[in-house]
């Protein structure tokens, strides 16, 4: 039996260094699209507990990461949207940095991995022993600055079209 029979195809684009430094939209779901993040109410979003652990660790990854610049984002009830800017790090004597691409722990997957871990430990740690995220995530490389202004257009919109979303849970 082969061990590629059980791989599932990777929704990365082929042949693209995920260390590039650049503008990326992330999608980040919860498994089985469970609400775990709050309501939306009227085109509003309202963060449960859970929810606001999320968007902490969410704007805690930029502060750990000097690499990292996070643009617009949303949090809704089973998906969390937003923009990653990946900088270019060069080597300074004071921190000893690296230049991006030497080192392969600012890619975008172990951005994005770390991230889950994290949130995941702070809310089980809260006795929400059920909550987990999809094992993958979307992602799209921004392409030009059309692309970004569309994609944060979309991001802001996203609350107020919570019950045309494809990620719609039918809340009540």
């Amino acid at each position: 039996m082969s061990y590629r029979k059980f791989k599932s195809e990777s929704r990365r684009l082929r042949h693209w260094d995920y260390s590039t430094p650049g503008g990326y939209f992330v999608t980040i779901c919860t498994h089985l699209m469970k609400p775990f993040f709050g309501m939306n109410e009227n085109g509003e979003m309202h963060l449960s507990s859970i929810g606001e652990i999320v968007a902490q660790e969410w704007v805690k990854t930029a502060f750990l990461r000097e690499s990292v610049e996070l643009d617009e984002y949303v949090i809704m009830p089973n998906h969390l949207h937003g923009i990653i800017i990946l900088k270019q790090v060069v080597e300074t004597p004071r921190r000893g940095v690296l230049k991006s691409g030497d080192s392969k722990s600012d890619t975008l997957g172990t951005i994005i991995g770390q991230f889950k871990s994290a949130c995941t430990r702070r809310i089980r740690a809260d006795c929400v022993r059920d909550f987990a995220w999809q094992s993958r995530f979307y992602d799209h490389v921004i392409r030009d600055e059309t692309d970004l202004q569309r994609i944060r257009q979309y991001i802001r919109d996203n609350p107020g079209k919570w019950e045309l979303d494809k990620y719609y849970c039918g809340e009540d």
